[in-house]
Parts: C-alpha cells; structure tokens; sequence
C-alpha cells in the first residue's frame, strides 16, 4: 500500500531554513555554482549548525513521539540542490536525530510544483522566488528571516510548540489593510465597523491555522502539544471582526494581542514563539531580533 501524506501535517522545509548555510551561500553568489558544489562535496562529512527554522522542525517532529499521534507530522526537505551535493545535509539530519526521510532535490528548478504534489501546508525557505509562488498558489509559506536568533539547545525539547502570527495579509486576507494603506487609518476603522459582523476572508496561513486548531482538538486544551498566537497591529474598534472571523471558522487561538501600534517584539519575547509570521518587514526585522520569524509575501492577483 501507498504511503497517505493525507491527514498529517506536511511541512516542506529548504536546507538555508532548516540549516545555517550563510557562508556556503555567499560563496555561491560570489563564486557560482561549480564553487558551491566543490565546497559541499569536499565538507560531507562536516555537520551543519541549525538554522532559523530547526528549532520549530525539531519541535513539531517530536509531536510524533506522542502516544497515538506516531507519524502525524511529516517533515519534507525541499531544495534546488542537486542530488549529488545533497550527502551533508542528510548526514546532519541524521546527527540532529531529525526523522526526515523523504526529499525534492530540485537542481536549481522552481520547488512549486512539488508544494501541491506533496500536499504541503507549510514551506518555509529562505529564498523569496520560491515563497513567493508558494503563496500564489494558495499554500502558507514565509521567508524565514536567516540574520535573526535560531532557538536550539542539544540537551532540550520544549514543551509546548508556540506559533505566532499576524492578522491582516496572513491569517485574513489583505481586503482591510489595503484600505489602510490606501485611505489611512480613519477610513480602516469605519470599515472594520461597518463590517463587524462579516467574517474576513481567508487568507494565506488561514488553512495552516485550521490544520494545527484541528490537531489541538485532539488534545485536552491543557495538554495540547501547540498553541498559537494572534499578535496584530489591530485594536478596538477593528478587535471585534477579528474575533468573529475566527468564530466563523470554528478555529482556536490560544492568546490573542491587539497591540494598536506597539511593537509586537516584547510581546513575542514574552510568548516564546518558535515561529512568528507577519507581512510587515518591519515588524520581522524587529521580531527577528528576539524570536524565529518569516515574512509572508503578498499574493500576486495576476
């Protein structure tokens, strides 16, 4: 019988997310493929150091040590690496004791076709083409933020995964903050009011939301092995859609912070997120500073 990827969380992981491979990757903008390459295969047996997204992989991997949830995530790594420069990576996964198996090893192709082959529902990648047409094509995915902190220690696992997002342009859709942009914060408001009682639409992390309120479902709220976060730039009036789009959804979110402006670092900080998705550049240099963070492009209307 055929392996079912359908029913479990499917994370698509790069090697620059879930790796640090800064230095190989200035060398392949200065040097060039052949470079690159060379480096890799002459360091296979040299183990990489975490990156920016290790911490949240090694977490949400562990959730499969659960009684009963064995082989509910399942983490694929997927790159525009060859094959053959491949070896190093997998030879740290296996020193991590990551339980990552399976693999697109694109050499240098466009990953988004394989996303949706895969039934992915979260990518995560430092490279901004990549995430850009995850995005357009209806997948939750963010550029993780390479120059911000890296959460791992060796000799701990945490115990609870803590995922935090923004609201506007990454939960629901950009609709609202596009009137923002566009007539300021005055007409935002009226908006907001004037449609309270309209759920947003949805927008690119809304299915990935779902994915992880239905998992904690499973668990007593309690001992749920995740919690999640709404940290938005909202705050009343423009509180009450929000609240009553979630409810529409019949989805949970564990805390909730309408900042009305402030900044979203001390509060993440405090939240311990593994991951934090916004929109904003802005915010995500802030965030990075403190807590793993991605920024989640906007979709292409074209």
């Amino acid at each position: 019988m055929a392996y079912e990827l359908n029913g479990k969380l499917v994370i698509g992981v790069s090697t620059r997310a879930l790796f640090d491979l800064s230095f190989e990757d200035a060398l392949f903008e200065r040097e060039g493929v052949a470079a690159f390459c060379q480096y890799q295969l002459e360091h296979e047996y040299d183990i990489l150091k975490p990156g920016p997204g290790f911490g949240l992989i090694q977490a949400l991997l562990n959730v499969n040590h659960l009684p009963g949830f064995e082989n509910r995530v399942e983490v694929i790594i997927m790159s525009r690496n060859s094959a053959d420069t491949s070896l190093r990576v997998f030879h740290s996964i296996h020193e991590y004791g990551l339980n990552i198996t399976r693999a697109v090893l694109a050499s240098g192709a466009s990953l988004a076709p394989y996303l949706e082959a895969f039934e992915t529902d979260l990518f995560l990648s430092a490279d901004e083409n990549d995430v850009q047409k995850a995005i357009d094509s209806g997948i939750a995915a963010g550029i993780v933020c390479a120059d911000g902190v890296h959460t791992y220690e060796e000799s701990r696992l945490p115990d609870c995964i803590r995922i935090a997002f923004d609201g506007d342009a990454v939960l629901f859709s950009d609709a609202s903050e596009r009137i923002f942009q566009e007539k300021g914060l005055h007409a935002f408001e009226q908006n907001e009011l004037a449609n309270a009682s309209k759920p947003m639409g949805e927008g690119p992390f809304a299915r990935f939301l779902k994915a992880l309120s239905d998992l904690q479902r499973e668990f007593p709220p309690e001992c749920a092995p995740i919690r999640t976060a709404l940290v938005t730039s909202r705050s009343a009036p423009a509180h009450e859609r929000v609240i009553r789009t979630l409810r529409a959804w019949n989805v949970r979110i564990d805390e909730a912070f309408f900042l009305g402006g402030i900044s979203k670092k001390d509060v993440l900080k405090a939240f311990g997120a593994q991951i934090f998705f916004d929109d904003q550049q802005t915010h995500t240099m802030q965030a990075a500073a403190v807590v793993p963070t991605a920024r989640v492009p906007y979709r292409n209307s074209a």
